[in-house]
């Protein structure tokens, strides 16, 4: 079976080699049979490298430990549902995880815009096969998940953190987001090559970048909710190297889905846009590279290895080049149109953009800075949480109000009169909410008044888009109220998923700003029939229970939790000892309260043989509309998705105004 699965992969790189080759010089020469060739050696490597990843699986599910990879990663007693997500528990079978998605992504925008854009195509092929040849390269040579050894009784097992649903879906999200960067790179680049740099590359990766997106975005909260509920420290961000690694492309990547609608709009930003592109992609690398290289200290990050130095070289390589094609472009880029006022909504927008590039970069030196002084100093001096708190709300803050003020504002120029009409009510809202806030005592922790301040201004100002839309459409015709919102939301689907998605932020910031600002905190020592108070809730100790589960004994600690004179139930709190593993986790207990948003957050930091255990406990107001945002993201994300065929015929129409033909 390993032979089988080396055979497979050799067989990608040969397909991604000649896609590359064969891809190029079909570009070059103008050859269609050559260029369709490569298309279908694109496709080819996708196929084998499915063929590879089922022998990897089907290894995994037959606790076949002759591999090196499943000894590794697995244990006979490791439940089924993890010994599939240990296909990207480990450093050689999550690139071949991406090598998979990548093909697969490849393969699928190289078929669904072979007749829409022809001519680009015949370049995307050959910068895909790049790529891939590169992770192609790395599982067969460097890190090979088909290395064989003589199979041990058993596998070492699988990290305890990662024994976690959670983890079924973090990685994979989180992938699908860092590949799917590769399709609007690709297109940008085939732009650049061909010469086509005209508003078509964006046309074909709009969705793209949207899934791309989309799937960053919902697996960075899948995993802040992993470490709020696994990690067992009271927090669901860290501003760990490798959790900035995901944010940072995220945020190059929000920044383009909005700097793009200038460009369709207006014509302008388009050398931005590229550069946005290629820095989101390289950015999506970096985090790679840092997950992979062992080269900083994370709980998310793999062992030492000696595959760094080929993602370093292979990031200088793709950042290098991609500057050089932009920098031979720049005449045709250039587009005749200027600012008009620096109070219009394309301003609004670059300002946007400048602010998110600005948060993106200040996050990528925390990361680099620690790296960079032991390189130069040989100590490594890492930046706190305080200075990527700062940060966030220096830059976090004016972003979050421009969400409200960017859609409302009119394009090329807007009037102090037309302003103030706009604004009115958006303003008397937030005004009135800041007192309120005031007044119910909220003004302890300035940035988070000033918070609820902002996120009230623009959830006023979503309110009156989706009100006055609605009462347009509802004059136009004879529909209900009800038929007229969804008539509104229909035929423009983009523009009300994007507020639906600013609606989601609100409440991220919301529940950031009370979980932080507003928290409460306890530690204490009980003995059974102890109790300690934290907040408005009494906890008591009752007892202390051991009991064996599949692969781990568990210890719980069980607290009768009250509020005044209300019973709440009980709460457990403990342990988890993990057998083969030859490690120990700590399982919170969390007391949720839905009307609220408040969480009951409790870790049993230490447990005694005579039974004591130190508690810490924490009370996290509004932690919960952050677990709520991402399912109002998730909304937003689908709507804006969401197939619109007004909007094709929109595309098309524009695609013709610069010679494409009108298929699809």
């Amino acid at each position: 079976m390993a032979e089988l699965g080396r055979a497979a992969l050799v067989v990608t790189l040969g397909l991604t080699t000649y896609a590359l080759i064969a891809g190029a010089a079909a570009a070059h020469l103008g050859r269609r049979r050559l260029a369709l060739s490569a298309q279908n050696a694109l496709i080819a490597a996708f196929c084998s490298t499915l063929v590879a990843s089922g022998v990897l699986l089907a290894a995994l599910l037959r606790h076949d430990f002759s591999f090196t990879y499943v000894a590794r990663t697995t244990s006979e007693a490791l439940p089924t549902a993890y010994t599939i997500s240990a296909f990207w528990g480990g450093q050689e079978g999550s690139l071949l995880l991406w090598l998979l998605v990548l093909t697969g992504f490849g393969a699928l925008a190289v078929r669904l815009n072979r007749g829409w854009a022809r001519d680009l195509i015949v370049w995307v092929v050959p910068v895909f096969g790049a790529v891939a040849v590169f992770f192609s390269f790395l599982v067969v040579v460097v890190a090979s998940p088909f290395a064989v050894q003589p199979a041990p009784a058993d596998g070492a097992g699988m990290n305890p953190s990662l024994q976690n649903p959670y983890m079924l879906a973090h990685p994979p999200l989180l992938y699908l987001g860092y590949v799917g960067l590769t399709v609007p790179f690709a297109f940008a680049i085939a732009a650049l090559l061909s010469g086509r740099t005209d508003e078509r590359w964006l046309v074909a990766t709009r969705r793209w970048t949207l899934v791309a997106w989309t799937a960053l975005g919902i697996g960075q909260l899948v995993g802040a909710h992993w470490a709020y509920v696994e990690v067992g420290w009271g927090g669901y961000y860290a501003w760990d190297p490798v959790e900035n690694a995901a944010l940072m492309p995220w945020l190059a990547a929000t920044a383009f889905l909005h700097s793009v609608m200038i460009q369709e709009k207006r014509g302008m930003l388009r050398v931005w846009n590229v550069l946005l592109v290629i820095l989101a992609f390289s950015l999506s690398l970096f985090g790679t590279f840092l997950t992979r290289s062992g080269v900083v200290n994370s709980i998310h990050s793999f062992t030492q290895s000696s595959i760094g130095p080929w993602f370093l070289a292979f990031i200088a390589l793709t950042v290098t080049v991609s500057l050089a094609l932009l920098f031979r472009r720049l005449p045709q880029l250039r587009s005749p149109t200027r600012l008009e006022s620096p109070i219009s909504r394309e301003a609004a927008f670059l300002y946007n953009n400048l602010l998110l590039l600005a948060l993106c970069l200040t996050i990528l030196w925390g990361v680099v800075y620690p790296l960079l002084s032991e390189a130069v100093r040989g100590e490594a001096v890492v930046l706190g949480r305080s200075y990527f708190d700062f940060f966030l709300r220096v830059f976090g803050l004016p972003l979050l109000l421009l969400m409200g003020i960017g859609p409302l504002i009119a394009w090329r120029k807007a009037s102090l009169r037309s302003l103030v009409t706009t604004f009115r009510w958006p303003t008397t809202v937030a005004l009135a909410t800041g007192v309120l806030l005031l007044a119910l005592g909220a003004g302890s922790s300035v940035p988070g008044l000033v918070t609820y301040t902002f996120s009230a201004f623009v959830v006023a100002t979503i309110v009156m888009e989706f009100a006055r839309g609605t009462r347009a459409r509802k004059a136009l015709g004879a529909e209900s109220w009800p038929g007229a919102f969804q008539s509104l939301i229909s035929r423009n689907r983009r523009r009300y998923g994007g507020y639906v998605v600013h609606a989601a932020i609100v409440l991220l910031a919301i529940g950031i700003a009370g979980s932080s600002a507003f928290d409460s905190v306890a530690e204490a020592k009980l003995r059974p029939g102890e109790s300690m108070d934290v907040g408005k809730y009494t906890l008591a100790y009752r007892s202390l229970d051991e009991r064996q589960v599949e692969n781990a004994t568990e210890i719980r600690a069980t607290l009768a939790v009250s509020r005044g004179d209300r019973d709440l139930g009980t709460l457990k709190a403990g342990k988890n000892a993990y057998t083969i593993e030859q490690q120990v986790s700590n399982e919170v207990g969390i007391r949720s309260d839905r009307l609220t948003g408040e969480d009951l957050f409790v870790i049993a930091e230490q447990i005694d043989p005579d039974g004591a255990v130190y508690f810490r406990v924490f009370v996290k107001p509004l932690v919960n509309l952050i677990w709520i945002a991402g399912l109002v993201f998730v909304l937003g994300s689908a709507i804006a998705l969401w197939p619109d065929a007004r909007e094709q015929r929109r595309l098309v129409a524009r695609a013709s105004e610069v010679g494409v033909p009108a298929t699809r």
